[in-house]
């Protein structure tokens, strides 16, 4: 299998990882972030073929992708890989001093990987993505969970011609998935006040959330580290407002539904919308995990294949 030459990207080794006993290839590389020198490691994987193929940018949750991992970019990847997508996994944390993720670190102290950073590295992902010729660049999207679902929004949101990103914007991602994410944050237009300063529930809404493509979000009801009410508002507000955004909402689930670990309460858990800005809970919803497996493929098949699945 050919693997195109990237001149601008650095190529630091190639591994062969059979997933599925069906020979799908992974690639390590390292890119860089768009108007930043940050150079992050990335896997990708491909499907086998010559393609070109539709492309997924998967970005990891506030557990990264060191030995603490949740393991959910790769679960992803396995289903959308075998769905014909090239996938492309960059890590935002282990270059910036954050080896074991920032799930019990403050939101003040990780600013240096903040969703509007991590945004920059999605689109240098992007970028990286379009110079392969079995990929087609027209086709990409990007989905995440919890933090990286805050970095989906924040890539798929609309900015102004001063942003760092509205040149790349303009030809952007064509969809986005956010899994569990704040949306309790400012994206664009779209603001929130908390009950304190730092800390507490949202207490009031404004403006509108306002994509450059169709974003759909999933979250969990009973989700008490990024609620779900704060999508639900996120998402009418832009529906109103004519702009191509879904929400799922599933019953009974909590924050991580895709993860294969039991339900559990983490005092230690970096919370902003809990007043004393501590404490979760985590853990896997099988009926959840397997409807937004469904819901993925069908939304990706919508936007990046034509309604082909």
């Amino acid at each position: 299998m050919k693997w195109g030459g990237i001149c601008s990207v650095a190529v630091l080794s190639l591994t062969v990882l059979s997933l599925d006993a069906e020979g799908l290839e992974q690639l390590t590389l390292s890119f860089q972030s768009v108007a930043s020198s940050d150079q992050l490691p990335a896997t990708l994987i491909k499907p086998d073929g010559e393609g070109p193929f539709p492309a997924v940018v998967i970005v990891h949750d506030c557990s990264g992708l060191g030995s603490r991992s949740s393991g959910a970019p790769m679960r992803w990847a396995q289903e959308l890989v075998q769905q014909g997508y090239v996938v492309l996994i960059p890590d935002s944390f282990a270059p910036r001093g954050f080896p074991n993720g920032v799930c019990t670190v403050p939101a003040h102290q990780s600013i240096a990987v903040s969703g509007n950073v991590r945004a920059r590295d999605a689109y240098g992902a992007l970028a990286t993505l379009r110079q392969y010729p079995y990929v087609d660049g027209k086709r990409i999207g990007i989905m995440g969970g919890s933090h990286g679902g805050m970095t989906t929004l924040a890539a798929m949101v609309s900015v102004k011609e001063s942003n760092p990103l509205a040149e790349a914007k303009r030809n952007g991602f064509a969809a986005g998935i956010s899994l569990y994410p704040n949306c309790g944050l400012s994206y664009g237009e779209w603001k929130t006040v908390r009950q304190s300063k730092d800390f507490g529930p949202v207490v009031s809404y404004s403006g509108v959330y306002k994509p450059i493509g169709p974003v759909l979000i999933l979250a969990g009801e009973k989700d008490d580290w990024t609620p779900a009410e704060d999508c639900r508002q996120m998402t009418e507000a832009s529906r109103k407002e004519g702009h191509p955004v879904e929400i799922i909402v599933y019953p009974g689930a909590y924050h991580s539904f895709d993860s294969t670990m039991p339900v559990r309460f983490d005092p230690n858990r970096a919370v902003i919308g809990s007043p004393t800005g501590k404490g979760a809970t985590t853990g896997g919803n099988p009926a959840a995990w397997a409807d937004s497996r469904k819901q993925v493929v069908s939304f990706f098949a919508k936007h990046l294949k034509g309604g082909q699945q």
